[in-house]
This record gives structure tokens, C-alpha cells and sequence, in this order.
């Protein structure tokens, strides 16, 4: 099972930190970094809605000596449908970078930064990048669950799919469409866990972290009533991708 870290860069999505271990205070938000050199683990996949917390994460992984994969979940939506949906642009190696830094240029640059699959194929690289769908959020998703009928061009990559089980409603249902999909066309599932913070005890700072995050003129949340769509599991955390992976 793949742990897929998100940090407090992803605005209103995680309370984790890429603080590094020797700063972190015993009171304060925990730090990815913490975590993995408790468990000796390795390795950091680090699944961001925003590159802003890059630079760090790969100063502290090299420092560390962590090895370091990133991806950047970006809205993009295919050519004959409105509907949007999220896929993972994960940086295979350093070399690319030039070419992922044009590429999410050209996104800025797009209508509320949504990109289309025929702008992914125009700076694609096998070599450089790595396609990656994510469980909740993707075009399977939506397909599956609202009106969207979107139907991909992955004529210029070889996407992976993610599997997740976060005790969710939907989690079985998901699953099954994922595995049928992936099984007409070939495409490889992975089983990973999205790690938003901690313990399960954790998840209440969260959903306060969230309410605070989401607050808009005319909307009010608060802990008795959050208001937040889909927030009904408390295993988005590293505790409970221990017991899973066990």
C-alpha cells in the first residue's frame, strides 16, 4: 500500500507539515518528515493541490536522505464536457523538471487554470512524467456519481490507477467500477491511502482546520455543523494506513 502524504501547502486539506523533525514542538502540527523517520520509512509520495511547498519538501527529503516523489493534482476536464474532475501529474525525475514547470505555466494560463488532455499531450514525456488517477475526485468518479460523461484521451500516456478504502460509503461501489475499467483497457491499480493527518483522534482538528478554510460570505460552519461534503471517515491518516498495511 502506497501512503499518499498531503501537507498544509494543499489549503484546507491537510494539518501535516513539511517541517523538519528538529523543529517540530511537541504542542504544535505534525510534521510528514516526523512521521516517516519514526517508522523508518524511506520514501515520501507527496500528493499536492500546489507546487508552493516543493522546493522544501525536496531540500529537507535530499537532507533527510529521503527519496522524494511528487505529484500535483490538477482540475482538468476533457475537450467534450464541462465537467471536472482531478488528475495526478506525478515528476518522474529531475530532468523534467523544465518541462513541468512550462507545462503548469500553460495551465496558470488556462481558464481558471483547468487544463484539457490535449494540452497534457502537447508537453507530455513518458520519460518525465507519470500519469496517476486519483480513487475520489476522478473522471470514474464522476462518471459514476453525478451526469458527467467524460471519457479521457490517454492515447499519449500509460495511466495508473489508485485504490483506496477510507470506510466510506462509496469506497466498495468505487473499487469495483476502477477494477472494471482498468481491466478493459490494461491499466495497473495501486493500493494507496491519502494521509491528511496523524491519529484518527486527529480528525476533529481537521474538520475545525476545514471549517475555518471554508468560510464564505453567506455560508456559516462550525463543528455542529460543518458543512462539508463527503467528510464522514476519520482513517484519511497514517494510523490507520498502519493497520491496513500490517
Amino acid at each position: 500500500m502506497i501512503p499518499l502524504f498531503k501537507s498544509h501547502y494543499s489549503i484546507g486539506k491537510s494539518i501535516l507539515t513539511l517541517n523538519n523533525p528538529e523543529d517540530s514542538c511537541e504542542d504544535g502540527s505534525d510534521s510528514i518528515f516526523s512521521i516517516l523517520l519514526e517508522n523508518k520509512i524511506r520514501n515520501l509520495v507527496l500528493v499536492e493541490d500546489s507546487p508552493i511547498g516543493f522546493l522544501q519538501a525536496k531540500t529537507l527529503s535530499e537532507k533527510l536522505n529521503i527519496n522524494f516523489i511528487f505529484g500535483l493534482r490538477v482540475n482538468i476536464k476533457c475537450e467534450d464536457s464541462e465537467s471536472l474532475h482531478k488528475t495526478v501529474i506525478f515528476l518522474k525525475n529531475a530532468e523534467g523538471y523544465k518541462s513541468f514547470c512550462k507545462l503548469l505555466t500553460e495551465i496558470n494560463f488556462m481558464d481558471n487554470s483547468v487544463a484539457n488532455y490535449s494540452l497534457l499531450k502537447k508537453h507530455w514525456s513518458n520519460e518525465h512524467f507519470l500519469l496517476a488517477i486519483p480513487f475520489y475526485d476522478s473522471f470514474l468518479f464522476y462518471n459514476s456519481f453525478s451526469f458527467s460523461q467524460c471519457i479521457p484521451d490517454f492515447s499519449f500516456c500509460e495511466p495508473i490507477f489508485f485504490i483506496e478504502d477510507n470506510n466510506l460509503p462509496i469506497d466498495s461501489a468505487l473499487r469495483s467500477i476502477v477494477f472494471k475499467y482498468c481491466s478493459s483497457f490494461g491499466y495497473q491499480t495501486f493500493e494507496a491511502k491519502t494521509i491528511l493527518y496523524k491519529l484518527k483522534s486527529d480528525v476533529e482538528a481537521l474538520q475545525t482546520y476545514k471549517c475555518i478554510c471554508s468560510r464564505n460570505i453567506g455560508r456559516s460552519s462550525s463543528l455542529q455543523k460543518p458543512n462539508l461534503e463527503g467528510f464522514g471517515s476519520s482513517d484519511f491518516c497514517f494510523e490507520s494506513f498502519l493497520e491496513k498495511s500490517s
